[in-house]
């Protein structure tokens, strides 16, 4: 039997990682972070295309029988592309968009993501499915990604840039928000 090929960026998928681990124990998980081309947020689609393609031929190559895209910004960018030129599952990650619309009482839900994500058709066509009446505030946080990479997960540079994204979001009137990035998570 195969493994689970997982895939991310850098360091945020290792948020699934976990998950898969704790809800599948007893499958065979490969792990590749991309560290070293992160973040994914900021480049063009056509890099991100051609980096998932690459991992993903990894993966396959080194066993894996299904793959899981830890990224939301590849999930968005390449998944299609993906699913197009392979022939094992593939499973994306997408920010919660749906959980958070059915929380919300205020009627305002804030999404950090990256800025790639917030730009693609993926993620617009994921807000007018699940979206409805509620007001969503999407906000790209820069620099996020560079910092859970960087380990620096907390400390005045990490509150400074924490509240630069989500003040606006709150000032709008959210009460839901959404980690649209596995590397917020840190």
């Amino acid at each position: 039997m195969g493994a689970i090929g997982v895939f991310d960026s850098g360091v945020g998928g290792l948020s699934v990682l976990r998950e898969i681990r704790r809800e599948l124990p007893g499958e065979s998980l490969l792990y590749v972070a991309d560290s070293a081309h992160a973040p994914y947020g900021d480049k063009p689609a056509a890099f991100v295309i051609e980096r998932s393609h690459a991992l993903a031929d990894f993966l396959i190559q080194q066993g894996a029988t299904s793959l899981v895209v830890a990224c939301n910004t590849a999930t968005a960018v390449a998944i299609d592309a993906l699913r197009a030129t392979h022939t094992v599952p593939i499973i994306g990650v997408e920010p919660a968009v749906k959980p958070a619309v059915e929380q919300t009482r205020a009627g305002v839900v804030g999404v950090l993501t990256t800025s790639r994500t917030a730009m693609s058709a993926r993620f617009s066509k994921l807000l007018v499915r699940y979206g409805g009446a509620t007001r969503i505030a999407v906000q790209p946080c820069p620099g996020w990604v560079e910092l859970v990479e960087r380990g620096d997960l907390d400390g005045r540079e990490v509150e400074g840039r924490v509240r630069e994204y989500v003040q606006p979001l709150l000032d709008q009137g959210a009460d839901v928000l959404v980690l649209g990035c596995t590397h917020y998570s840190f």
